[in-house]
């Protein structure tokens, strides 16, 4: 117990010797702080800034449904043996398709199917105002069992419009904005294609995702309305039907039903290759792991060469500060001091440098994060940055690693130091 007493007198009294020494040196201390707070800086936040990029892109990806499979014509990642041309001569999913798929698919396994049909860059106008590059969806009734689209004004089709193809239409809150300018749109007919569309709803504003996805610049349209007017490319259409599975119900499972069904559709030989793709989220997520992982290396690096050169900063600090502190060290070492408290006195004042330099870069990285927060919620994108408590975590355990390797061998020489030569310095 007594022996416990001694130590932590010590320690007591190598810290208040260590302050002593760092608030009568300011400009000094400043100086070392500055090289830890750069580094610390910069690696926090390229590691803070690529955390957050893949997690809004993985909820990016997360939001358009973990549940769903989307029969199409390309696939979402390629094989380097398979010819693009194959891909190329393959038939876009048609409508028909759709209806089969939704006749015929089992209650058990499937959920709901969905038709999409998407068209880019339309001019949508409304008497004097038009918007351009806008984005027709033509959608069936089961596409918001799929996607989320929140209605802020009017409402959604309902089925008698979505049967026939009533030339009715729901616009996102940028088309709102720049053809009717605040007004109420409801009611409203704006011309689509040269046709009368009427306007029976407004999306609530979303913003952009991390994918840049987002429906105010959207007008969905009934797919059997589209289809009046569309004729889907056999090349380049873009067209989707999406099959969400059952609660509990594997993906496999469904994929091996909705595989029997295309190939049954297409009359496709259990020998013939498949002559569409079957995408699901688990190919971007699984993609999006291998490009972070460089990414994310890359930032370690960078940021560490920082920190290197703050380490030594700090290290030859230390050293001239040994060597301005000879002389006490020596009348300390005379009047009884032990090795241990000489050693703690220096590396103390080495690793609590370090940590508020750490603290600083970390404090100013949060002020960055807000600012460019700031800025990407005034450019409509819902992408947020944030620094969680791993990357807190790890700045501060960074800086404290920092502090022990630049003042061990500054700390080692001053407690080696003989009293007597180090006086007569």
């Amino acid at each position: 117990m007594k022996s416990l007493l001694q130590i932590l007198t010590l320690l007591r009294e190598s810290v208040k010797l260590s302050f002593q020494a760092i608030f009568s040196n300011k400009l000094r201390s400043f100086l070392s702080v500055l090289g830890i707070t750069i580094g610390i800086f910069a690696i926090v936040l390229v590691i803070s800034v690529v955390d957050s990029l893949e997690k809004n892109i993985r909820e990016s990806i997360e939001s358009m449904g973990s549940d769903v499979v989307f029969v199409e014509k390309w696939p979402w990642e390629f094989s380097g043996d398979y010819p693009w041309w194959d891909y190329l001569n393959r038939e876009v999913p048609k409508y028909e398709e759709y209806e089969y798929i939704k006749d015929k698919k089992s209650n058990e396994v499937i959920e709901t199917v969905c038709f999409l049909n998407k068209s880019r860059g339309n001019l949508v106008e409304y008497e004097s105002f038009s918007a351009e590059q806008v984005g027709i969806f033509g959608i069936s009734p089961e596409y918001t069992d799929i996607q989320e689209v929140v209605i802020e004004k009017g409402r959604y089709f309902n089925d008698l419009e979505a049967d026939v193809g009533e030339n009715v239409c729901i616009i996102g809150s940028t088309i709102a904005n720049d053809l009717f300018a605040g007004k109420d749109a409801i009611g409203k007919e704006i011309k689509i294609k040269k046709r009368k569309v009427k306007v029976i709803g407004v999306v609530k504003k979303e913003g952009e995702n991390a994918l840049g996805q987002s429906l105010d610049e959207k007008v969905l349209i009934p797919i059997n309305f589209m289809r009046k007017f569309s004729k889907t490319s056999k090349l380049w259409g873009s067209t989707s039907i999406m099959v969400k599975a059952k609660d509990n119900i594997p993906m496999d499972h469904m994929e091996v039903e909705l595989n029997y069904l295309m190939r049954t559709k297409r009359k496709l030989s259990p020998i013939e290759p498949p002559s569409f793709a079957m995408n699901k989220l688990t190919m971007l997520t699984n993609q999006l792991s291998m490009v972070f992982v460089p990414i994310n290396l890359a930032g370690i690096i960078i940021g560490g060469f920082s920190t290197l050169v703050g380490c030594f900063g700090v290290a030859n600090i230390m050293f001239v500060s040994v060597r301005e502190r000879t002389n006490i060290i020596g009348i300390q070492k005379s009047l009884g001091a032990k090795k241990f408290f000489i050693l703690t006195q220096f590396l103390v004042e080495s690793i609590f440098l370090c940590i508020i330099g750490g603290l600083i870069g970390i404090l100013l990285v949060l002020l960055f994060l807000w600012g460019l927060n700031f800025f990407l919620e005034s450019q409509d994108l819902t992408m947020r940055l944030a620094m969680d408590w791993n990357n807190l975590n790890f700045g501060i355990s960074i800086s404290i690693i920092i502090g022990v390797l630049s003042g061990i061998i500054p700390a080692i020489m001053a407690a080696n130091l003989d009293p007597v030569e180090a006086i007569r310095s």
